[in-house]
């Protein structure tokens, strides 16, 4: 591996840590014009103005804004998310728990979504224009045109209420089994499992169908080889390069944008958790949750762009 790779992974990297700060600065801007006085939204409506003078002082709502940034900023270098304002607990603990929760979900999606996607698309390859094809396009094109929480609840009403095979509340908790885990997370996994299929095998179908344009997938055609060992062994290996992007991007979602399936099923994880306090108007929360969820979107994307670059031959080695 020589220096033109490693100055392209350097930069992909700064890039990262230059875009998170900015986007440190958008989640903190964002919290700080919401609507409302924080102060208020703890005391009550019955708080005198002495109170609320002297929380905003405790809290140092009084402070300016840069100088609350700041601070906020340094306690993040220094892993301390502050404290819950609704009830004081302290928020890497909290969602050190519900974090667990949601790369729980998310893993298992991932395990039962890339294989499956990755194989359709070869698939479809395999039998491009044909039936089988075009039914395994117009189901995923289906699939993605629904929202979450269309599928979401449409799981619910068949299989969890009429057919009654999984619960619909997908609660967790520790000490519980594997299993009843698993049986747990069955439909919002199946959920983001149908929300993400589509798009990878979609994107692997024409990935691989742009290097079936290439002269040396011909050449060997005419070697006789079967259309299955020319995909396997010649264009598949070539396209993986917008593959493992496609499915970096995936995951990304499946940590970060399982929100709304969270909250669908009720269940314990970081979505949920931002939700709830949201609606409390818990701000120190909101902006942990908010780091946190870009922290690793950024950080996949740029395992992404590392793979493309290692994958890909004409970037480590540059004319």
């Amino acid at each position: 591996m020589g220096s033109p790779v490693l100055k392209l992974v350097a930069q992909r990297v700064a890039l990262g840590v230059l875009l998170l700060f900015a986007v440190s600065v958008l989640i903190f801007a964002g919290t700080q014009i919401l609507p409302g006085d924080v102060a208020q939204s703890i005391l009550g409506q019955a708080a005198t103005p002495q109170a609320l003078a002297n929380l905003r002082a405790q809290l140092g709502l009084n402070d300016p804004a840069y100088v609350r940034y700041f601070r906020w900023l340094a306690g993040l270098l220094h892993g301390d998310l502050g404290h819950a304002l609704s009830n004081g607990q302290d928020i890497a603990t909290s969602v050190g728990d519900r974090l667990k929760n949601t790369l729980f979900l998310a893993f298992w999606a991932a395990i039962v979504a890339v294989p499956l996607a990755i194989t359709l698309g070869l698939i479809a390859v395999r039998h491009k224009d044909g039936f089988i094809d075009k039914l395994i396009s117009a189901t995923t094109l289906a699939t993605i045109s629904l929202p979450e929480f269309f599928i979401g609840y449409v799981l619910i009403y068949y299989v969890a209420v009429y057919l009654q095979w999984f619960p619909s509340v997908s609660t967790v908790y520790d000490g519980m089994s594997f299993a009843d885990r698993m049986r747990a997370i069955a439909l919002p996994a199946t959920t983001l499992t149908l929300v993400v299929l589509a798009h990878m095998m979609r994107m692997t179908r024409a990935a691989i169908l742009n290097v079936m344009q290439s002269a040396y997938i011909e050449t060997a055609e005419l070697k006789g080889l079967s259309p299955f060992e020319i995909i396997r062994r010649h264009a598949f290996p070539n396209a993986i390069a917008p593959i493992v992007n496609v499915v970096m991007l995936n995951l990304a979602y499946l940590v970060v944008g399982v929100v709304v399936v969270e909250v669908i099923f009720v269940y314990p994880g970081m979505g949920q958790y931002l939700v709830d306090h949201v609606a409390k108007r818990d701000i120190p929360v909101v902006q942990a949750c908010g780091i946190i969820f870009a922290a690793v979107y950024i950080c996949l994307n740029i395992i992404a762009d590392i793979a493309s670059i290692l994958s890909n031959p004409r970037l480590r080695h540059p004319k």
